[in-house]
């Protein structure tokens, strides 16, 4: 009998763009949702997306390119974790397995603690890392409910081990400005009475060479992006994200990156998709400017 099962593959590409072996670039799915304490439904996140990139169109305006010929490998999905400090552990292991095969990784959530184990695994790789967070929320309680792998701690760790840089920020605890350093923080009150150009320039001037960008899509407003778990007023536009993300491939080097905290609703997709541009987006820029 003639096996007419088509191969499942990102956005639905030509599977010979699709191999481990040939793609330069490798998505690894983490449908965790394990400490979030809004909305639920982050686990649903990477099914979501990889729904919406099949709907997809490939060809890039911008950057004239389709960059999906680099070729872009889907891992499978991690699942089975018996905890929150498992899935960092897994987490952190499979991003250094795909890094050490010089792969340019990138990770779906998923809850924002899976950035805890990206984070130590780039860190791993590349010296002198900028972690760039676009956030509505610090996310810099050193534990929380018990565990210092909370989603509400996702980058406390790399406050500590890394070049820090917070964008878009309109959420915390008054606790938390123990451990932020405000020099290095854009607060989204003040990105709204600043020109993009000047605050950008800053940002840019706060990197070191080596960038790794991790997205909560709470930091879009969510007028745009509704779907998230702990949505708040006073977010970035689309552009705005996009702009930054541009000036970063331009003039410095982005390692990596990961995207997180889609909670996907049935009754709103327009949120699905903004994830599955903004990620296509991301490698044109990193790989077609």
């Amino acid at each position: 009998m003639i096996n007419t099962m088509k191969e499942v593959t990102y956005a639905g590409i030509d599977p010979e763009f699709a191999n481990e072996q040939d793609a330069k670039i490798v998505i690894v799915p983490v449908p965790y949702d394990g400490t979030s304490t809004w909305i639920k439904g982050a686990d649903k996140g990477p099914d979501a997306f990889f729904e919406a990139s099949k709907n997809m169109e490939l060809y890039d305006i911008e950057t004239n390119s389709e960059v999906y010929k680099q070729g872009v490998f889907q891992d499978n999905h991690m699942t089975g974790f018996y905890g929150p400090e498992h899935m960092v552990a897994s987490v952190h292991e499979r991003v250094k397995s795909w890094l050490d095969k010089d792969k340019f990784v990138t990770v779906i959530g998923g809850e924002h603690s899976i950035t805890i184990g990206c984070v130590r695994a780039f860190k791993e790789k590349f010296e002198d890392l900028t972690v760039l967070q676009i956030d509505a929320h610090a996310d810099l309680r050193p534990s929380y409910q018990g565990t210092e792998c909370n989603h509400a701690c996702a980058v406390f760790e790399a406050s500590k081990t890394t070049n820090l840089i917070q964008v878009g920020i309109r959420s915390m605890d008054s606790s938390e400005m123990e451990h932020m350093n405000v020099s290095k923080t854009f607060f989204a009150h003040d990105i709204a009475a600043t020109p993009d150009e000047i605050w950008m320039q800053k940002v840019l001037d706060l990197c070191t060479n080596n960038v790794f960008i991790t997205i909560d899509l709470d930091g879009f407003d969510p007028s745009i992006l509704p779907s998230t778990g702990t949505p708040e007023p006073g977010g970035l536009g689309f552009y705005q994200v996009l702009n930054l993300i541009k000036r970063i491939c331009v003039e410095k080097n982005l390692v990596g990156f990961d995207i997180m905290e889609l909670c996907p609703n049935d009754q709103e997709s327009s949120s699905d998709f903004l994830m599955a541009k903004l990620y296509y987006k991301m490698l044109s820029y990193k790989f077609e400017l």
